[in-house]
């Protein structure tokens, strides 16, 4: 699932879905070594032609939908559903399939009517969506098959869905597919506790995707991480080893989107993509690098690590050399205490701030993940976070009040300490908790409403862009290439956000900045005032004015 290193769902928006549920496009592999009584059925699903409706639900107006910064640049959606085509690369090549995201285009009842099966994937912070995509399919009688991590938390909450495909599909989905061709009524949930092996997964179904709707494509190459923060649920969902797909098949992805056309950025969608440090530096490295050289660099990549990447600078200097550009952490605080009491042992007893400056001076544009509302923090933690993030210069500064997604250690204690009071809505910066904090709830929300319009109004948002492109050295590598759509984007966040916005005076004294000490930068820093117009819009700042 597309998460961040560390908390909601939420923390990278995807990203997401069926676990990039995948296998053998060979089903018949794992299932010959089960009994052969499984082969004829499987013959016969093979020969059938069905109709399968993938449908992708919206994402409501968040943090990292980007849905303000993407008119900028005429796309509709940052990442496509990368769970559901891989898991329509597991069902039979005879069947017809067709992708709805809803991010891009509208489900219609046409589509739905057309379909023998709808598959639905889908994140916590898409429930709405959900909702009436359910709707529909139960008004036309179409039967629903549903996977992902809402579903695997809260399939108890869904009545209305027909099968649930759980946990990893790899494992999963195999068994309803086998019932399925046996002409038995499949049963209503399919679950495990094992996890997959990604060495069978296919290549996911790219060509289903309307690909110059989004900003950039992704994949998969690890599942698990070895660490075990309290709060997030990765890995309850995904276990603490670390398991990756051969070398040979991430080359073979990069060769189908190559050939496909894509060119641009890439997202790797690993939870920590350096969880198997070993693997990544001596295997999979050097041969993305060789091919990435030999086809030109067309792509970028961007990835989510831990903070001990810093550690490494042999390994940070071929990832730059690879042509990755960008990394996510989650640093969540810069107390001591509350790192120790929510077990973030990888940010413990070392110095956050050094070590995001050692990640930027790489060639890295380091975003990062901060959490309010741990049982430790006192009020000055506020200043502390605002101090934190202007000075280590992480333009994309997410900071979110404190939940506890289900099967965490944190929801356990929470629950054993009576302070549950709902579920958590996936969206950990719309101002909602699901237990009782320690502090103060309106202190809490005060101070967190103080970060928000000390790191995002636009005199310290300028500022802290300008301490990024200081701490920050262009790899040669780097092909960055004015287009046509760069000089469109500038010339709509002139009139955006430099005429009709609010905080016009700061962005014509950053752009002039910009132009005389770091021309070099003009197309990253102008990406960073784009992003900066969608977080103001989406935390309620445009109504205020920031000069």
């Amino acid at each position: 699932m597309v998460r961040g290193e560390c908390h909601s769902p939420n923390y990278i928006a995807n990203h997401h879905s069926w676990v990039y549920f995948a296998t053998n496009p060979f089903l018949l592999l794992p299932f010959v070594f089960n009994g052969f009584k499984w082969v004829i059925p499987l013959l016969n699903l093979y020969s059938r032609t069905m109709n399968i409706l993938l449908v992708y639900p919206q994402y409501p107006d968040s943090y990292w939908s980007f849905r303000h910064a993407l008119r900028f640049i005429s796309k509709k959606a940052t990442f496509p559903p990368l769970g559901l085509i891989t898991v329509s690369a597991m069902l039979p090549s005879t069947w017809n399939k067709k992708l709805v995201d809803m991010n891009v285009e509208a489900l219609q009842t046409k589509d739905i009517v057309w379909a023998d099966l709808v598959f639905i994937s889908a994140m916590h912070i898409q429930q709405e969506s959900v909702a009436k995509i359910i709707g529909e399919c139960v008004k036309n009688r179409v039967k629903i098959v549903a996977g992902g991590p809402l579903f695997t938390q809260e399939s108890g909450n869904y009545p209305q869905i027909d099968h649930f495909i759980l946990n990893e599909a790899e494992i999963t989905l195999p068994l309803f597919l086998k019932d399925l061709a046996s002409g038995h009524h499949p049963h209503r949930i399919y679950k495990t506790d094992e996890y997959a092996a990604l060495t069978l997964t296919p290549v996911p179904d790219y060509h289903l995707l309307q690909m110059k709707a989004y900003a950039s494509m992704n994949l998969q190459v690890t599942r698990g991480c070895p660490f075990a923060c309290d709060f997030c649920e990765i890995t309850s969902l995904l276990g603490h080893k670390v398991r990756m797909k051969d070398t040979h098949q991430i080359i073979n992805e990069l060769e189908v989107l190559y050939h496909l056309n894509w060119r641009g950025q890439v997202f790797i969608v690993d939870d920590n993509f350096i969880g198997n440090k070993r693997e990544i530096k001596n295997n999979l490295l050097p041969a993305m690098k060789e091919w990435m050289q030999n086809h030109g660099y067309p792509f970028s990549f961007n990835i989510q690590s831990s903070i001990n990447l810093a550690d490494d600078e042999e390994l940070m200097t071929l990832m730059i050399e690879t042509g990755f550009s960008s990394t996510f952490i989650g640093i969540e605080t810069p107390e001591e205490i509350s790192l120790e009491h929510c077990n973030k042992v990888q940010n413990q007893n070392r110095d956050l701030l050094q070590s995001v400056r050692k990640i930027q001076n790489a060639g890295f544009q380091v975003s990062a993940g901060f959490i309010v509302g741990f049982d430790s923090d006192t009020p000055s933690v506020f200043q502390r976070q605002i101090d934190f993030i202007q000075q280590s210069g992480i333009v994309s500064a997410m900071v979110g009040l404190l939940n506890a997604p289900k099967n965490t250690t944190l929801y356990q204690r929470m629950e054993v300490e009576h302070r549950l009071t709902t579920t958590s809505s996936g969206n950990n910066t719309d101002l909602s908790m699901n237990f009782i904090p320690k502090m103060n709830i309106h202190d809490l929300l005060d101070g967190y409403k103080s970060i928000i319009k000390n790191i995002y109004s636009a005199k310290p948002y300028y500022n802290r862009i300008r301490q990024f492109l200081m701490n920050y050295q262009r790899p040669t590598v780097s092909r960055r290439q004015v287009k046509f759509s760069n000089l469109v984007a500038f010339f709509k966040s002139n009139f955006i956000i430099g005429i009709v916005n609010k905080g016009q005076g700061e962005y014509w004294k950053f752009l002039i900045w910009t132009l005389r000490k770091h021309p070099g930068l003009f197309i990253d820093a102008m990406t960073f005032v784009v992003y900066g117009y969608h977080f103001r819009t989406v935390y309620g700042l445009m109504t205020r004015d920031d000069d």
